[in-house]
């Protein structure tokens, strides 16, 4: 069996760390006021990788925490991706410049395609393209609107395109901890060659073996967000299960 890598999130918003429910500003729940010391918490917890998110980048379309996001790269020694509001070369080469080992990027991904080509062009595996989705259509600017967009016609299109990595999320499940919508992701990982990291309703061990199950060789990591803050799952038992022989 396919074993996956557990990716720990950390959102921010309004310099503290956070979770949102379904993406929305107004379901916000503060769970810690120093992101980077929670940063330090996941890796101490045994995490090889975290995902991180400006939320507040998001909904403005630019970077608004980008120096907590450089004082955490700098810390940790882990690799960490970020994502939110990121739309400019100047931005994204300041986070790597910084230590961060990828960027996610969204909304330009849905509507500029030769700004994608042109982002895999100058920063090749380092460039990792967010699709969000509500039953199945993409959405964009922080998920306040909805596309006629396909999800997996937009993964398709990226991956001809030259992105090795897509993170999928499924917005009606994010916050939620109701499961992960496995027909969705496997969907999406049978139309791509590319990595694929899943995210958006894990809630326990049983929903990483879901996604296990599919035996989809390109499915390798998972987000883990409100589960983990809500403590109704523990890093260290994803951590056992990712350690054992699949």
């Amino acid at each position: 069996m396919n074993s996956i890598t557990i990716l720990p999130a950390v959102d921010l918003k309004e310099g503290k760390c956070v979770r949102l429910k379904q993406g929305r500003a107004e379901e916000v729940t503060v769970y810690a006021n120093d992101p980077v010391q929670m940063a330090q918490h996941w890796e101490a917890e045994g995490a090889r990788y975290l995902h991180v998110v400006d939320l507040d980048g998001a909904f403005q379309g630019q970077p608004v925490h980008r120096d907590v996001i450089c004082r955490m790269a700098e810390v940790l020694s882990i690799p960490m991706e970020v994502g939110g509001g990121l739309r400019t070369d100047k931005d994204i080469r300041i986070l790597l410049d910084h230590g961060v080992d990828r960027v996610v990027i969204g909304t330009k991904a849905c509507l500029q395609s030769d700004y994608v080509e042109h982002m895999v062009e100058k920063f090749g595996r380092k460039i990792v393209v967010g699709i969000d989705a509500f039953q199945g259509k993409v959405q964009v600017k922080g998920w306040t609107e909805t596309t006629d967009l396909d999800a997996v016609e937009l993964a398709k299109k990226v991956n001809d395109i030259g992105i090795e990595t897509i993170i999928y999320t499924d917005t009606a499940r994010d916050g939620m901890m109701e499961g992960t919508n496995t027909l969705s992701v496997q969907a999406l990982c049978e139309a791509v060659s590319c990595s694929v990291i899943a995210s958006g309703g894990v809630s326990s061990v049983d929903d990483i073996k879901r996604l296990e199950a599919l035996q989809q060789d390109n499915l390798v990591g998972a987000i883990v967000g409100k589960a983990l803050y809500e403590k109704t799952i523990r890093l260290a038992d994803l951590m056992k299960r990712e350690e054992r022989p699949s």
